[in-house]
C-alpha cells in the first residue's frame, strides 16, 4: 500500500479516534482477537485480549513467573492431588460473587471436545468444589506441569455462562457462533464496552478489581489494521500510541524517529511449515493417487530447499533467530544445542532426493497461510514457494486472515500450511502433547495438523508427560524430538524478534511471550 492511500486511510479513521485523553491507550496489531469465549481459541492475540478480561488461577510476572491470580495458595497433598485456596471478595463484571463453583465450571467447560484448551485443562484433573474458597484437582496421573497449565485456562462465571447458552465452548471451527463471541464477563483488570470485529474494541478499567494498576490507563482501544503502512503512519502521526508489530522494513526508521521508541526481544515462538502426512492423496496436490509428503526424502528435500539465510536478512530484516529446533526458546526446559542445527541449504541434494522418491520433475501444492498472524506470514509463504520451485515443487500459496486459516487447520482441511507455537511456558509439555503428538482424545495432538502417527514419538511424549524423575523426563524429552527431527514431521524456520514501536510518551513491559499487559501500561 502506498503512503498516500495509507494516509487516506488513517484520515478515516482519526474521525472515530479524534483526540484521545491522556490516560486513553490506542494500540493497533495486524489482525483481531478471534472470539471473546475465552476457551475456544488458543492464540496469542486473542488470549491476551482476553486476557484483560478473565483471569487464570495463577498468572504471570513481568518475567514470566507463575504468581498468584484467582488462588491465592496451593498445596500437592499427594501425587496426583492439588488442592487451591481461592481469592476472597473477588466480583464478576457483572457483580455477581467469584466461588469455587466457578472454578469447577469452567475447567470442565475447557475440556470439552471445542475447547482449543482441552489438552491443558484435562491434564489438570477433575475438580471438586471443598468450599466457596477451596478447590481440589483429583489428576489422572502425576503432571509435572500442573502449575504451569493452571495458568492457562480463564476462569469464567458459571450463572452468567449457562444463562447465555454458553455452558460449552463455541466450536470455532464449525464457524459457531454464541453471546461469549462477542460478549465477556470476566474478574479482570478491565471491562468491555464495545465489540466491532474488525473494526475496533474498547476496554474501561475495573475500578473493583482486586489488584494493584502500575500502570495509569484508564480506557484502551483496540484497532486491527492490516496495512503496514497504516500502522506506521497513526503511530508517526500520533493517532496510535503503540503499534505491537510494525513491518521489518519500518522498524530501523522508526528506531531513529525522535518521537517513538522501540522495544524488542525475541519472542517464545517458533515458525515453522506443516505437512499433511495422512491421507493417501493430498487434498489441495497435482498428483493423483499419491501423497508426497509421506515419502521421508520429499520432506528433507523441501526442508534443504529453503535459504533460511535470506530469509533471515532480506525478508525479515534480521528481526528473526534460524533454528532447526521445534522448541520456542532455546533457552526452554530440556533444550539442547543439537536441537538448534539446522539441516544445510543445499537444492541440489532436494532435487536428488526428490528424483529418488519417484518425484523428478516434481508435484505440485497449495499451501495455506495466515496473511495476519505472524511478522510477514504471507511473505515468508511466498519466499519459501520461490525457494521450492527452483527444485521443482510449484507451491501456490492461499492467504486469508487469521479467524478462517485456523478454523481451516484446525479441521485438517490443508495439505501444507505456515503455523506458530510459542507462549509464555518454556516446557517441552505444551509443545509435545499438543502439536507433536497423534491425535486422540482430550485434546492430545489438536495442532498436529500434518496427521502424523509416529508410535515411538507418541510413546515417548506420553511417557514424559507423567515421569516425575526430573532427569529420566528429560532423556525422554530429548529422544522424543530426536524422533520427531529424523523424521522430519515439521520443518522449523525460526524464532521471531518482537520490536514494539510507541510513542515515547508510552511506557509499556515486553514480555518474551508478545503479551501487552495494559495494567502496566503509562501513558503521560
Amino acid at each position: 500500500m502506498t503512503f498516500p492511500r495509507a494516509w487516506a486511510l488513517l484520515l478515516g479513521l482519526c474521525l472515530s479516534w479524534s483526540l484521545a485523553p491522556a490516560q486513553v491507550l490506542r494500540w493497533a496489531s495486524q489482525g483481531d482477537v478471534q472470539t471473546l469465549d475465552p476457551h475456544s481459541q488458543n492464540e496469542v492475540m486473542t488470549n491476551s485480549i482476553n486476557g484483560q478480561v478473565y483471569e487464570p488461577l495463577l498468572r504471570r510476572d513481568q518475567q514470566l513467573r507463575l504468581v498468584p491470580g484467582l488462588a491465592t495458595s496451593w498445596t500437592q497433598l499427594d501425587p496426583t492431588t492439588w488442592r487451591m485456596t481461592l481469592r476472597g471478595g473477588v466480583r464478576f463484571h457483572d457483580g455477581s460473587p467469584f466461588t469455587a463453583d466457578d472454578v469447577v465450571f469452567s475447567i470442565r467447560r475447557a475440556q470439552q471436545s471445542t475447547s482449543a484448551f482441552q489438552a491443558y485443562a484435562s491434564a489438570m484433573g477433575e475438580p471438586r468444589r471443598i468450599d466457596d474458597l477451596t478447590v481440589e484437582f483429583a489428576l489422572p496421573q502425576f503432571n509435572p506441569v500442573f502449575l504451569e497449565q493452571a495458568s492457562l485456562v480463564m476462569i469464567m462465571s458459571r450463572a452468567w455462562s449457562e444463562q447465555h447458552g454458553a455452558g460449552t465452548p463455541l466450536d470455532f471451527r464449525t464457524g459457531e457462533v454464541k453471546f461469549t463471541s462477542l460478549h465477556s464477563n470476566g474478574t479482570g483488570p478491565y471491562v468491555l464496552v464495545s465489540r466491532q470485529p474488525d473494526v475496533k474494541s474498547v476496554f474501561r478499567r475495573n475500578p473493583s478489581w482486586w489488584g494493584k494498576f502500575d500502570g495509569n490507563v484508564q480506557e484502551v482501544v483496540y484497532t486491527p489494521l492490516r496495512s503496514d503502512a497504516t500502522r506506521t503512519a497513526g503511530l508517526l502521526s500520533g493517532q496510535l500510541d503503540l503499534v505491537l508489530d510494525p513491518s521489518p522494513q519500518d522498524v530501523q526508521k522508526l528506531r531513529e524517529h525522535p518521537d517513538i521508541r522501540v522495544l524488542e526481544g525475541v519472542e517464545n515462538r517458533i515458525i515453522f511449515v506443516g505437512m499433511d502426512q495422512a491421507r493417501d492423496q493430498l487434498l489441495y496436490g497435482g498428483e493423483k493417487g499419491r501423497n508426497p509428503f509421506k515419502d521421508l526424502r520429499v520432506r528433507r528435500a523441501m526442508y534443504q530447499a529453503i535459504d533460511i539465510d535470506t530469509l533471515k536478512t532480506r525478508l525479515m530484516r534480521n528481526l528473526s533467530v534460524p533454528t532447526g529446533s521445534m522448541m520456542h526458546n532455546s533457552l526452554g526446559t530440556f533444550s539442547d544445542p543439537e536441537f538448534e542445527r539446522r539441516l544445510p541449504y543445499d537444492p541440489a541434494a532436494a532435487r536428488r532426493l526428490l528424483a529418488e522418491a519417484g518425484y523428478a520433475n516434481g508435484f505440485a501444492v497449495t499451501m495455506d497461510c495466515p496473511n495476519d498472524r505472524y511478522i510477514h506470514d504471507e511473505e515468508i509463504c511466498l519466499a519459501l514457494a520461490a525457494m521450492w520451485s527452483q527444485v521443482g515443487v510449484k507451491v501456490s500459496v492461499n492467504a486469508m486472515p487469521r479467524a478462517p486459516y485456523f478454523a481451516k487447520g484446525q479441521k485438517l482441511d490443508t495439505s501444507l500450511y505456515l503455523l506458530g507455537w510459542g507462549g509464555s511456558i518454556t516446557d517441552a509439555e505444551t509443545t509435545l502433547t499438543p502439536v507433536l503428538r497423534p491425535r486422540g482424545e482430550k485434546g492430545i495432538g489438536f495442532w498436529n495438523w500434518g496427521n502424523y502417527r509416529n508410535a515411538r514419538l507418541d510413546e515417548l511424549a506420553a511417557a514424559s508427560s507423567l515421569e516425575p524423575d526430573p532427569a529420566k523426563r528429560a532423556e525422554l524429552i530429548k529422544a522424543a524430538f530426536r524422533e520427531h527431527n529424523a523424521q522430519i514431521h515439521h520443518i522449523p524456520l525460526h524464532r521471531q524478534v518482537i520490536p514494539w514501536a510507541m510513542r515515547r510518551n508510552v511506557t509499556a513491559v515486553h514480555r518474551a511471550d508478545n503479551w501487552l499487559e495494559w495494567r502496566w501500561v503509562v501513558v503521560k
